[in-house]
């Protein structure tokens, strides 16, 4: 079998794979991609992307159901179809993952479709999906294979009543009840759609708050404003016992209380597992994820690893930045960093974004943190726009001032969080933000108002 010679092999086509490849190419570097599915990976297919779609549709639909009398607006019947719902997603993933292959092609980067294995090191073997076989030789691998749908022990998913997040976007019937097993960002995005159209939701969460790694204050704050739209919450509490048919599950729980619970669906959402390609056995970190040193390279030399693969945060804009991280390393463009600072977000309404330190986590540090909060009750833009729930929460260093944790609950929070993120980099103070002109009637003077409120400064509150 003829071996094709490379200067890069990627092996998985998603926010890692596909952008390291690309930069890759624009240093001149012949690449291929190899990919197992389709182009963009979970992210684009299967996550970001056309989870946010359906979200969208809950928001407007939500918006119209519950507020259009307060805009005005009146009709004689609002309904939907779940099945153009669903579709709309689809075909915002189909179009996105078609650009996705323009950009490899664009670039002159082979994409292979097929299932990667590394034999030795400097080899990459390929089964296509037209189940021919193809041999690539490279001194340097990337390994992006990401991660999947982690099932609850003993307990493995059958695709109906027990599900993961791929098939909860794909629903081809609405639930009437849906119990959703963890409430992280996944778990916290999928009650607020399946909510917003009137499915019966009920959240179990191990931990005492929702979305555990945000600030309380911000997890609280969630917690209450969807409680309100009629979730159900059960935090402190443990799965005992699941048992489930084709058609129906119920799964008995301890902690608050000590019930059991019945539902059409069980949405499995607990976390990921890691997905390593075959052949070679390479080392892993304690929590099952490939171990890499600070320039990406695993335990066997010219083979990298990037993205969700190496561990948490599964994040895909983390992955694209590590992507590029390591390829200008592995060309010796710049000496690869690892992460410090990134955003997270959950795309509910109201909407939750954080960078940097939670206030609990500044404490556990020993941190003497100034606090500076101010509601988007008192934004002049939050109350025309009607999204008046909310806060902007900062967190600033003392005794010099800088800013070290920003934490947003509200519309258009994710938006909102990319210059509290550039902030936190450039080690800006107290001073450096509270100086910026921010425009008026927009959303982000209340990072303005509160910078102003670390030190009673604030003038709207």
């Amino acid at each position: 079998m003829a071996i094709i010679p490379y200067d890069l092999v990627v092996i998985g086509g998603g926010p890692a794979g596909y952008v390291g490849a690309i930069r890759a190419a624009h240093l001149g570097k012949k690449v291929a991609v190899v990919e197992k599915e389709r182009a963009g990976g979970t992210c684009l297919n299967w996550g970001c992307i056309p989870t946010k779609s359906l979200l969208r549709n809950a928001e407007i639909f939500s918006l119209m159901k519950l507020h259009a009398d307060d805009f005005g607006l009146s009709f004689s019947e609002l309904d939907y179809d779940w099945t153009k719902v669903i579709g709309r997603s689809r075909k915002v993933a189909d179009k996105l993952a078609g650009g996705i292959e323009f950009l490899l092609k664009k670039n002159k980067i082979d994409y292979i479709l097929g299932e990667a294995t590394i034999p030795k090191s400097g080899q990459v073997h390929v089964q296509k999906l037209d189940s021919t076989e193809v041999q690539l030789a490279a001194p340097k691998i990337l390994i992006c294979t990401g991660v999947t749908t982690r099932e609850m022990p003993g307990f493995p998913m059958n695709g109906t009543s027990v599900i993961g997040s791929r098939q909860a976007m794909a629903l081809p019937t609405q639930p009437k009840e849906i119990i959703i097993i963890g409430a992280g960002a996944i778990g916290i995005e999928f009650a607020y759609f399946f909510n917003a159209f009137g499915t019966k939701v009920t959240v179990i969460e191990m931990m005492p708050h929702i979305l555990p790694v945000e600030d309380t204050e911000v997890s609280v704050a969630l917690e209450k404003v969807l409680t309100k739209k009629g979730i159900n919450f059960l935090t402190s509490t443990q799965v005992e016992k699941i048992e489930a048919s084709s058609e129906r599950v119920s799964i008995t729980i301890s902690g608050k209380k000590n019930e059991t619970l019945s539902a059409d669906v069980a949405l499995v959402a607990i976390g990921v597992t890691s997905l390593l390609p075959g052949g070679m056995t390479f080392k892993l970190d304690p929590k099952g994820y490939l171990a890499v040193n600070d320039n990406y390279e695993t335990n066997v030399p010219g083979v990298y690893g990037a993205g969700d693969i190496i561990g948490p945060p599964w994040l895909a804009h983390v992955a694209s930045w590590e992507a590029i991280q390591a390829v200008e390393g592995i060309f010796g463009k710049r000496k690869p960093q690892r992460r410090r600072v990134f955003p997270g977000c959950t795309y509910c309404q109201p909407q939750v974004a954080s960078v940097g330190l939670t206030e609990r986590a500044a404490k556990e540090k020993g941190m003497n943190v100034k606090v500076g909060k101010f509601p988007f009750q008192a934004s002049g833009k939050a109350q025309a726009m009607g999204e008046t729930e909310g806060f902007v929460k900062l967190l600033f260093n003392e005794p010099h001032g800088e800013i070290v944790g920003a934490h947003i609950i509200g519309s258009e929070a994710t938006e909102m969080i990319a210059e509290l993120g550039l902030a936190i980099t450039l080690e800006a103070t107290y001073e450096d933000i509270a100086s910026t002109i921010h425009a008026h009637p927009t959303l982000s003077e209340a990072v303005m108002e509160a910078t102003e409120a670390t030190h009673g400064n604030a003038i709207h509150i």
